[in-house]
Formats: structure tokens, sequence, C-alpha cells
């Protein structure tokens, strides 16, 4: 039960307070302020890209305005004067009143700059004026520069209107000077709505403002390149997705604002919209924030103190527990009943109790076992050191023995027989000494394993010189089947495994033989090594693999050996993961099978003792033809990269000249050249001239279905851009070796 609780001001109830708060305190804050940013810069980024394309629209319409304007008054000017009559330019004129409205005023001027036709809606026109106009600028920049815009100004102080001159195609043809009426425009800036008190306008590329809501401001001729959008604007005006982050008003506040280019004219067209209403959104963001924020703070106090106190009874209970516990009364129990984990930690410390209580009444066995298991270990020990002592001093007693034999005699064939004795009885220590040695690495996990791919009929052959005078000896015979399998193990590991397991099945051979061969199965390789022995009987098959265990041999009389060859086997096999079976039938012989992972032999080109393939390319010649001199250089050097000969021209007849009568190798060839030709006609051309054809390869990024048809019945090979250079390099290759062929 929870007993009477009091908070202290220096324990946990205060820290957990303070911490519950400060954490979902720091949540909230947090949570808020990146609510804050991602509002403000979505909100920014939707109004930019609103007020962006409001311009764009409306700049568009702007040029579109102009354009067709200018589109229509060039149709005046397109015959000379001596080819049409006044009547005829009349009614021309009229037509051009039906169809641009804006146009309230046309003049007509020869290509002297003299006036000979002059229409208004509003007079009667008047014919062969012959007011000289050869020095305004409506004449003289309209014929120099095709086109003359004039300045916008105001008739009646009210409509705007600017004088477009266009001359015609001939010096003979005149100019077409038109008063055009502005009105359009000032529409189409007026249709512009942003937000509640956001504005569009439009200046001339001098920065005067040429429309605006707000009228008095055009009429006033006001200047707007000093604000910073607009001189910004106008040293880069195509730059219509940078942002201006100080960018002012007329009246000096901040707004936020985008522009468009409307060409020809190289007007700018602004939408902005104040910084206050763009940032209503944002105040509205963080006030919601700070509601939400002060709300959570007060929940997270009132859920503090809740959880403080139902977690710091719980805990000052398992304390004191804990206490009496570590103070030797095991058979204290800790109650509480809160229904989550310090419940189950209370449990916890209660089993930690009992089984406290339970070690301190087995310690006495436990004690006893662990003797038990150390004198089991002491006597395994002192069995492979007696083991060992025995089967290392045979040989040297009959070492020493066949020494003192030698110093007696001095008959060559009894040296000679002497001198073989000597040399088993070495060779048996030495063959004891490194079972010693790697019984103990692999107990020592001191044997590192150095995996590779090798083919496996490399150790099969030397395990085979290795032991056939031994078989032949015994009078046995030894089959080693080869294999062109590859496996992926530790060479000298693998060959140890098999030179144990052929060692063994000699050993216990007295007639017949030992085979030893591969087979398939799945993706592994299982290698066999079967004998014709003595076999094992089915109740100490399981103990063939352990130390020092030797198979009873009545031919034999006497074990020979630590019995530490299939103990060796064993563990080598289960370091480098490949699994092995044993079968064995007693009196008939055995098969020891060890399975290694198959693998996909080696090609010829990465052995080091193999010559590498002639390169295809080196040396020969190849004919770049390309209209773009920045690809022709760039394909020369790749190609000669490569070792190769390089031609390279623009057109057909440019590779005609260089060629003479000498054909390339291949030819490479982009399908659209200049002047409309194309790449299948180009080669053409040089086949016809040299009398010869070449592998062709053809690179092109926009090849049409016909095209493709063309270039496919002529047996050239295809190439998209951009071309992967390895692409490239295979196509070459490909096309080198069917001409070498053919």
């Amino acid at each position: 039960m929870l007993r009477a609780w009091r908070p202290s001001l220096s324990g946990l109830f205060p820290k957990y307070v303070v911490l519950f708060v400060a954490v979902i305190g720091l949540a909230l804050v947090t949570n808020s302020l990146v609510e804050i940013w991602f509002t403000y810069r979505e909100n920014r980024a939707t109004l930019f890209r609103s007020q962006r394309e409001q311009a764009s629209s409306a700049a568009l319409r702007i040029s579109d305005f102009i354009q067709e304007i200018q589109g229509q008054l060039g149709w005046m000017t397109h015959l000379s004067w001596s080819n049409t009559s006044i009547d005829q330019r009349q009614i021309d004129g009229l037509r051009l009143f039906r169809q641009v409205p804006a146009i309230t005023e046309l003049s007509l001027l020869d290509e002297s700059g003299r006036e000979r036709l002059r229409m208004t809606r509003q007079e009667m026109d008047k014919l062969g004026s012959n007011l000289d106009f050869s020095q305004h600028d409506k004449f003289k920049l309209a014929i120099d520069q095709k086109v003359f815009y004039g300045p916008v100004y105001f008739r009646r102080e009210a409509e705007p209107y600017m004088t477009l001159a266009v001359s015609g195609s001939r010096r003979d043809a005149g100019v077409g000077v038109a008063e055009v009426n502005l009105t359009h425009i000032w529409d189409v800036v007026h249709q512009i709505r942003v937000g509640e008190t956001g504005r569009a306008y439009v200046v001339d590329a001098q920065g005067r403002l040429i429309a605006h809501p707000d009228i008095s401001l055009v009429l006033g001729k006001t200047d707007m390149s000093r604000l910073p959008q607009v001189e910004r604007a106008r040293q880069d005006p195509q730059r219509t997705d940078a942002r201006t982050q100080d960018a002012k008003d007329i009246h000096g506040e901040g707004v936020l604002t985008a522009h468009a280019v409307a060409t020809p004219l190289n007007w700018l067209v602004f939408v902005e919209l104040p910084e206050r209403e763009a940032n209503e959104r944002l105040l509205a963001a963080m006030r919601r924030s700070i509601i939400v924020m002060l709300a959570g703070l007060f929940l997270a106090l009132c859920s503090a103190l809740l959880l403080a106190r139902r977690m710091v009874v719980p805990i000052q209970i398992l304390a004191a527990g804990a206490g009496r516990i570590g103070g030797g009364a095991l058979e204290h129990r800790i109650a509480i009943k809160t229904g989550d984990e310090l419940e189950t930690l209370g449990h916890r410390f209660n089993d930690m109790a009992g089984r406290l209580q339970d070690s301190y009444a087995n310690l006495e066995r436990k004690v006893e076992e662990r003797t038990r298991q150390l004198q089991i270990a002491n006597h395994s020990i002192s069995r492979f050191l007696a083991v060992a002592s025995h089967d290392l001093r045979q040989p040297l007693h009959a070492l020493s023995l066949f020494v003192a034999q030698l110093g007696n005699t001095d008959d060559p064939v009894e040296r000679r027989r002497l001198a073989d004795k000597i040399g088993a009885a070495v060779g048996s220590m030495n063959e004891l000494f490194n079972a010693l040695l790697d019984i103990s690495k692999l107990d020592a996990r001191g044997l590192k394993v150095n995996v590779s791919n090798f083919a496996i009929d490399a150790v099969l052959k030397r395990l085979e010189v290795t032991f056939a005078a031994t078989a032949l000896d015994k009078g046995l015979h030894l089959r080693i089947v080869s294999s062109s399998a590859w496996v992926r193990s530790d060479p000298i590991l693998l060959e140890r495994i098999l030179l144990n397991l052929i060692a063994n099945a000699i050993k216990y051979t007295v007639s017949g033989g030992v085979v030893v061969g591969c087979r398939r199965v799945g993706d592994r390789l299982r290698i066999d090594v079967c004998d014709s022995g003595i076999g094992v009987e089915v109740c100490k098959q399981r103990e063939i693999f352990t130390e020092f265990y030797q198979v009873d041999d009545p031919a034999a009389g006497r074990k020979e050996g630590l019995g530490l060859g299939l103990a060796i086997v064993e563990r080598l096999c289960t370091l480098m993961e490949h699994p092995i079976d044993f079968h064995s039938v007693h009196g008939k012989g055995s098969r020891f099978s060890v399975s290694v992972s198959k693998v996909a032999a080696d090609a010829p080109a990465r052995r080091s003792d193999r010559a590498s393939p002639p390169d295809p390319l080196r040396g020969r010649s190849i004919l770049v033809i390309d209209d773009d001199a920045l690809v022709l250089d760039a394909t020369r050097g790749l190609l000669e990269s490569w070792g190769c000969r390089v031609q390279v021209a623009q057109s057909g007849a440019e590779a005609i000249s260089k060629l003479g009568k000498g054909a390339p190798d291949v030819v490479i060839s982009d399908y659209r050249l200049a002047q409309g030709r194309t790449g299948i006609e180009a080669v053409r051309d040089i086949f016809e001239t040299m009398s010869a054809a070449v592998p062709v390869v053809l690179i092109s990024g926009d090849i049409t279905e016909s095209g493709l048809a063309d270039a496919k019945s002529h047996g050239h090979t295809l190439l998209h851009k951009p071309v992967n250079p390895m692409a490239l390099r295979a196509v070459l290759s490909r096309n080198l070796k069917a001409k070498s062929l053919a």
C-alpha cells in the first residue's frame, strides 16, 4: 500500500515536475517555431509565385497587344510607293482601323520621310500633305531599326498613347506611323488583384511610370527608377525569379513584389503586396501557436504533478525495500500495487532476493561441481600429454637406435636402409608435431582463413603427387579424378583437410584403393574421399571426430599416430563453414564428403599469364562529320585517346576534299548537318566519290521515323544523343570486327 506522502523541495518530485514541464514546453515552443517558419516560407513562396504569374500574364498580354499592332502596321509598308496607288493605301488604312481599334491615327511616309497619307478617326483624311518628317525619330529610328517605339504621352490628361513606327522590308516602301491608345494596358493593370491592398503597375525601360491604378501618379510622370526592385529589374530584366528583400513602394513602405518583362518594349510589369498584409497569416499563426503553447504548458504542469506523485511514492518504497535486501534481509519482499512497470520492478527485486537465497543455499553444491569440472579438464590435459609423450618417444627411440646402427656399419646397402628408416622416423615425428600445432592453433582460435576463388583441379593434382608413392608402397590403387570446377575457400586449409582425409583412407585400407572425386550439388561442389578399408562400426561412428580417437585395426596391430587427424578436419570444416558428411559400412569401406561453395571460373583475360587481346580500335582511321566545332573537337579527343587516327569535317564536301581517294575504316556522322543536309546524304556522296563503302555510325537526338527507316535501309548503326563513350566504343569495335571478318 502507498503510505502518506509529503513532497520534498529537494527530492524527485520537483525535479520530475520541472523536467516534464521543460520537455513539453520545449517541444511546444519548437513545434510552434517550426510551424511559424514553414508558414512564413510557404506564405511568401505562394504569394511570390502568384505575383510572378500575374505579372507574367500581364506582360504577355501587353506584348501580344503591341506585337499584334506592329504586325498589322507592317502590312501597310510591305509594298513600295511606286507599285501602289494612294487610294489603295487609303483602303488599307480603313481596314487597319477596323482590325485594330487601338490605332487612332495613321501616317504613311515615303522613303524620303514626307507624309503621303494621314488618316484619323476624328478628322478627314489628308492626302499628299508632303510634310517633312525625315529628321524625326519616328522616321530615322524606324529606318535604322525597322521599328520605333515612342515614349508614352497623354492626351487630354487622361488617355495614355504611344507612337509606333514600322519601316517596310524595302527602302522605297517607306514608314508607317501609328498613334496607339494604351488604354488596353491600363485595363490590364486595373484587372490585377493581389490581396486587399496589392496593386500592379508598369514602368518603361527608363523606369518612368506608364500605368498605375492611381492615375495621378502617371500624370505626374513619376520616376520609379529609385525604387530598389525597379533598379534591380532594370539591371537584369530577365531575372524574374529573384526576390528583392528590401522592396519599397512609392510611399517607402515595405512590399513583397515580383516582375515580368513585356517584350519587345522592355517595359517592366510589377505586382506588389504590402508587407503588413503579406504577414497577416504569419501573425495569425503566431497568435494561434502562443495560445496552443500556453494551453499545453498548463496541461503539462497538471500532468507533471499527477505523474510525479504516482512515480515518486513507489520509488521510495523500492528504495527502502532494496536497502533492507542489501542489508542481508533476503526474506524481505517489496509490495507495490501500481499495475505498471514499477510494480514489475518490485517483482523483479523480489525474484532477485529469492535467487540470492537459492544461490547462497546452493553455493557449496556449485563449488563442488566446478571442482569436478576442473578435475575433468586436468584429466584431459594429462591424457593429452600422456598420449603425446608416448607417440613422440616411439619415433625418438627408433631414431636413436637407427643412428647407433648407422655408426657401426660400413655396408652401403645397410646404410641406405638405415637412412630410409631414419627418414621415416623423422617424417613420423614431423607429422605428430604438425598435428599438435594444428590442434593447438584451432583451440586458441589463432588460425586465419584467407578465402579466394581458385580451381580445385590444382589442389587435386598436388594431392595425387603427394600420395602416389605411399599408395603404391601399400599396393593400393589411388585414383584422383580431375575437375574443371572453381570453388571459394582457403586453398591451403582445404588442401590440409583433403590431405588428412586421404592419409586416413590409405592408413586404414589394406586392399583395393582410394578414390577422390567431385560432384556438383546445387550451387556447391561436394568433394568425396572413398576407400575400401576396414570401415567403422555404427556405434562408433559418432566418435571418429573426437580427439585421440583411433579405429581398431586388427591387421595393423598397434595403433599409430595421436588420433588427431579427423578432429583437425572437423574443426577446419567448422571454421571455414564447409559441411562434412561421413558414411561407412563396417568391413567394406568409408566415404568422407566435404561441401564447398562453387563459383564461376575466372575469365582467361584476368589471368596474369595470358596476353591481352589486341585493341580493335588502335591505329584505325575514323572520319567524323559534324557541323558543331565543339562536338568535333570532343569526338576527336576521345577517339585519339583510344589510339585512332581521326579526320574531322563539317560537311560531306569538306570530308571528300580531306580524304582524297583514301577510304577510312569507319565514318561517324551527325544525322542533321548544316544547310538541310543529312548525314546519310553526306556519306552517300563520300561513297560515290571513293567507290567504296565502310561502316557508318549515325548520331542524332531528333531523328524522324522516315529518317530512321532510311538509315536502317542503308545498314547504318544509329545512336541517340547523348551517347555513352563506352557504348560508342563497343559499336565501333563491333563494326570493325565485322569488317575484318567480311
